[in-house]
């Protein structure tokens, strides 16, 4: 049996290594910019940059984000280095995978002793970024730029800082990871605060302050302020907020991780390997605790208006911890220093997430890179689109058309760069987390309803009621219509009445 040879890494090597993981992260999770959430913060980064565009109903991406400056800084960055956007959000997208990765391999030095085995580590991370966490609609990491992604690798960062007994410096990684993603901030901020408990405090005095910290919690007064009937309507579209419809494997994936991370802790004690079983213990004892939170909060109709804040996504530091010391454990036991094992673990942890990457995205290009023409229906009428239609025109489509066979998810606000009426997929998510929403989303839903059924008589009631002037439909279009670009699936057309100030 081949084997490797004694595993030493220069700094050079390290280097190497690194960008190489990164590398096929990249290519096995593919990249989708203007997908899933992207339909929010590409189109605040785009309106940044450019003003003139989404006159109506903006507010449907712009108020959830006063609480970050992610698109404020990366149009900043436009500006200040006259890269296009497309090219920046490429070179954030693969520098979060950097950082997270390098994250990553710090905690497996402080953890693991042998350089393979951290690399083990390292590897399974890098083809596991699309791991679904359990019940959560999240991943390890997006498959475009998400304000999540830089978080989560400033929080691991903070994390390797704090293993590495140089607390000072995780306070100014946290202190960004909350100005760009306030949630995953928080939560990284509590797991360093029960990983700094682990290595400085006697268990039991760990959990006296624990208790305390939880005693002294107070509820703020607007958690208990009564939800609108519209807000509750959006709230039931997002299933996983509501912890007891998960079903039995969606449980299973939420406690399974921390009971192995209470058992490695168990075994790292009796070994004698003590920082590996401080880490353990704070994994599971962080993720016992918010665990119970989550069920007293998600379980209490008086606390309905905090579910939204997504408590179970908690999970998602403890997925990447399961991810990261699984693999440091396979290379401690079962890859060991054998090339085959390496190369059979390599090739069936990637191709499995890849393989499921193209199930998700089938219709679309695996890598979505800046330039690249699209042979995707939906994606060639954007394009149509903002090139060959005013600035302020105002868009109806089906109200679920991310979920359309084909469509993949693909924003039109963010790839059409067009006001459009609210959708019911993703502005919903945005209703529960902007309350104050729900009312225009209700309406505007309202009278998207049967939208299959449509004809020309009610194109002209949504122009009449809210100015829309175009509609994205399915080719053939309904008789009537002014279509002025189709293919062979769907059609871009003009309502009659407006053709002459719409063209202005």
């Amino acid at each position: 049996m081949f084997v490797l040879k004694q595993f030493r890494c220069s700094r050079k090597l390290k280097f190497l290594l690194l960008l190489t993981f990164s590398l096929l992260a990249f290519v096995v999770m593919g990249y989708h910019p203007g997908t899933e959430d992207d339909g929010v913060y590409l189109t605040a980064v785009k309106s940044d940059l450019n003003p003139a565009l989404y006159p109506h109903d903006s507010d449907f991406f712009r108020v959830q984000l006063q609480a970050t400056l992610f698109d404020r800084w990366i149009a900043g960055f436009v500006r200040l280095t006259h890269i296009p956007l497309a090219g920046t959000e490429l070179i954030f997208q693969f520098a979060s995978i950097v950082v997270m990765l390098a994250a990553c391999w710090t905690i497996a030095r402080t953890l693991f002793e042998d350089e393979r085995v951290q690399w083990a580590g390292v590897a399974l991370v890098a083809a596991m970024l699309t791991l679904p966490v359990s019940g959560t609609a999240i991943y390890l990491a997006d498959q475009h730029l998400h304000p999540r992604n830089m978080a989560s690798a400033l929080v691991l960062l903070a994390v390797s800082r704090i293993l590495r007994d140089k607390l000072w410096q995780a306070v100014p990684l946290l202190l960004v990871s909350f100005v760009l993603h306030p949630i995953m901030a928080l939560l990284g901020i509590s797991f360093c605060f029960f990983l700094t408990m682990a290595l400085l405090e006697p268990v039991h005095a760990w959990l006296r302050s624990l208790r305390d910290a939880l005693a002294s919690a107070v509820p703020l007064g607007w958690i208990f302020e009564s939800p609108t009937a519209a807000w509750r309507r959006a709230l039931e579209t997002r299933s996983y907020y509501f912890l007891y419809r998960w079903t039995w494997y969606e449980w299973l994936g939420a406690l399974g991780p921390i009971a192995l991370f209470w058992l490695l802790w168990r075994i790292a004690l009796k070994r004698g390997e003590e920082r590996l079983a401080r880490f353990a213990l704070a994994v599971f004892a962080y993720g016992v605790v918010h665990q119970v939170a989550s069920m007293v909060v998600i379980g209490s109709p008086a606390f309905v208006r905090l579910m939204p804040m997504q408590p179970m996504r908690f999970l998602h530091l403890v997925y990447v911890f399961m991810v990261l010391i699984g693999g440091c454990l396979l290379g401690k036991y079962l890859l060991k220093a054998s090339a085959p094992r390496w190369a059979a673990f390599l090739v069936i942890a990637c191709f499995g997430m890849y393989a499921s990457q193209r199930a998700l995205f089938a219709a679309t290009p695996h890598l979505e890179l800046p330039g690249a023409t699209s042979s995707n229906p939906w994606l060639q009428s954007f394009e149509w689109i903002r090139g060959n239609t005013p600035s302020n025109a105002y868009f109806a489509l089906d109200p679920g058309y991310l979920a359309a066979p084909g469509e993949d998810y693909h924003s039109f606000r963010a790839l059409a760069e067009r006001s459009q009426l609210a959708d019911m997929i993703k502005d919903p998510a945005v209703v529960t987390q902007v309350p104050e929403l729900g009312p225009d989303w209700e309406k505007q839903t309202g009278a998207q309803a049967g939208w299959e059924h449509f004809k020309l008589a009610d194109f002209e009631r949504l122009n009449r009621d809210f100015g829309v002037d175009w509609v994205v439909v399915n080719y053939p279009q309904p008789d009537g219509l002014n279509c002025r670009w189709h293919n062979w699936s769907l059609a871009v057309c003009q309502i009659p009445n407006l053709q002459a100030s719409s063209s202005r």
